[in-house]
């Protein structure tokens, strides 16, 4: 059987790597925890291989499933949109990780910037609505770089300000946070935008929304997500 080309020269078999990389990126493990796991079920690899692999072909799985998803967040996601940013430690210094959820709080978008002001608002607004075509509301806080950057798109009637009408977003960023305590933070920009656009994607993936949904219906889904998983990049 021949390979898919994205695994031409590996002589790792695609579902081990496919399983450090989800290993790695949906749960708080360091690559260390990692090559453990795969030690206790016969597989001698190295932390540093793990971090290879995750570099290599975490934004290609991410990529894929992004694709994927593409037509269902464009037909869903046009109702309301939550924006917001918080602040992110890169080598000791303050940065800024814009992002999106829709309604269902699928994370629509993640940028980093080293600016909190209208450019970096109106750069984000705009890859979102590049990405996702338009929509019908847009909540998010009094920043009045927010206001700027929609006044100046001509998109300012769709901004929906109020207390805690942004709880969506703000619960959405948590399993960021818990990761990012658990890699001890970041030390290079760029390194912060691979993770944050990879994370979101396969959290994305993975987000059943496990207290909504009945037990039965949450296995099927949860199924359905791994069996996916491990298709990616296969053709």
């Amino acid at each position: 059987m021949t390979r898919p080309a994205s695994f031409k020269y590996f002589k790792t078999s695609p579902e081990i790597i496919r399983l450090a990389v989800m290993l790695y990126i949906r749960f708080l493990l360091s690559l260390r925890n990692v090559e453990d796991l795969l030690h206790e079920r016969g597989f001698d690899v190295s932390h540093e291989t793990i971090r290879y692999w995750w570099n290599r072909f975490g934004p290609m799985f991410a990529a894929e499933i992004r694709r994927k998803r593409a037509q269902h967040l464009r037909t869903f996601s046009k109702w309301k949109w939550y924006v917001d940013e918080v602040f992110v430690k890169v080598n000791g210094k303050r940065h800024y990780l814009w992002g999106a959820v829709d309604h269902e709080g699928e994370v629509l978008e993640a940028v980093v910037t080293k600016r909190r002001n209208k450019a970096a608002a109106l750069k984000s607004i705009k890859n979102l609505m590049k990405r996702h075509g338009r929509v019908e509301e847009i909540v998010m806080d009094r920043f009045a770089s927010y206001k700027a950057a929609l006044r100046e798109m001509g998109a300012l009637e769709k901004q929906r300000t109020g207390r805690w009408l942004n709880n969506r977003f703000e619960n959405s960023h948590l399993p960021f946070r818990r990761r990012e305590r658990a890699m001890q933070r970041f030390r290079r920009m760029r390194s912060l935008r691979k993770f944050a656009a990879v994370h979101s994607s396969v959290y994305n993936h993975f987000n059943q929304e496990r207290s909504l949904t009945s037990r039965d219906t949450f296995k099927l889904t949860r199924t359905a997500a791994l069996s996916e998983w491990r298709q990616l990049c296969s053709g």
